[in-house]
């Protein structure tokens, strides 16, 4: 466990179960990882392309989301996999669970973008040193713009403060514009808080221990409510085993 705990964010993570990692370091850790601007601009930008989320039980169309799986070795080698739907109990999300969500795929130019390789080069090996019997990740990737206008807000975690039922989970922002509020909570299960604070800088992010704490974020809303707000995150969950079987068959609108 020494050379695990040589790495702080590594170290933080598995103290408090939660690591929160500002923009600053992260570009720096990314650009480490061969990133250049152009990658996190090109990136970024896909985040303008995405479809409405059709799921929503609340009747709500303040969400957009694509999503992707694959399979991740420990040192962040990725291999993709065929579309697969989106799967939470009802335990877990009470809201939407309990069905098969089938979503927009992940574009091929986010999926092979030097961003998402090197976000999984980075957070693979951290929690793959907590998990040293985990050989290969079942890995989820979620884009999600929640939206925000006039006296509408948006909710990113409508669930409320949750779990998500994986092992390891990494939210990093990608940008806002026009919102005020989206604070992120961090506590255990006895409600004890463990971390408040706002995402407002593209590339901040944290990384979560999903058996030891949960999250959630507040709803958004615009500042200037004649004019449009979004905040853009991507999520990626880490998980020993997929949550549903390999036969699924996407639906032919997907």
């Amino acid at each position: 466990m020494s050379d695990v705990l040589d790495n702080p964010l590594t170290a933080c993570l598995a103290r408090t179960g939660f690591v929160a990692v500002p923009a600053e370091r992260m570009h720096a850790l990314l650009k480490a990882g061969g990133v250049t601007a152009r990658d996190w601009q090109d990136f970024a930008e896909s985040w303008q392309r995405m479809p409405v989320d059709r799921y929503m039980a609340d009747g709500g169309r303040y969400r957009r989301r694509r999503h992707a799986v694959c399979h991740v070795a420990p040192d962040g080698r990725v291999e993709r996999l065929p579309a697969r739907p989106h799967y939470q109990s009802r335990d877990y999300n009470p809201i939407n669970g309990g069905i098969q969500r089938w979503f927009a795929a992940v574009e091929d130019n986010s999926l092979n973008n030097a961003t998402l390789a090197a976000l999984m080069r980075l957070a693979a090996p951290m929690f793959s040193a907590l998990a040293p019997t985990v050989h290969r990740w079942y890995v989820e990737i979620h884009q999600f713009r929640i939206e925000a206008s006039g006296d509408t807000q948006g909710q990113p975690t409508p669930e409320g403060v949750h779990r998500d039922g994986v092992d390891y989970v990494l939210v990093m922002l990608l940008g806002r514009q026009n919102v005020a509020r989206g604070r992120t909570d961090i506590r255990l299960d006895d409600g004890t808080a463990l971390g408040n604070f706002t995402l407002t800088e593209a590339g901040d992010a944290i990384l979560l221990d999903d058996h030891r704490v949960l999250h959630g974020v507040t709803p958004i809303q615009a500042i200037d409510p004649a004019q449009p707000g979004h905040r853009d995150a991507l999520v990626i969950t880490f998980a020993r085993h997929a949550p549903v079987g390999e036969s699924a068959q996407a639906p032919d609108d997907v």
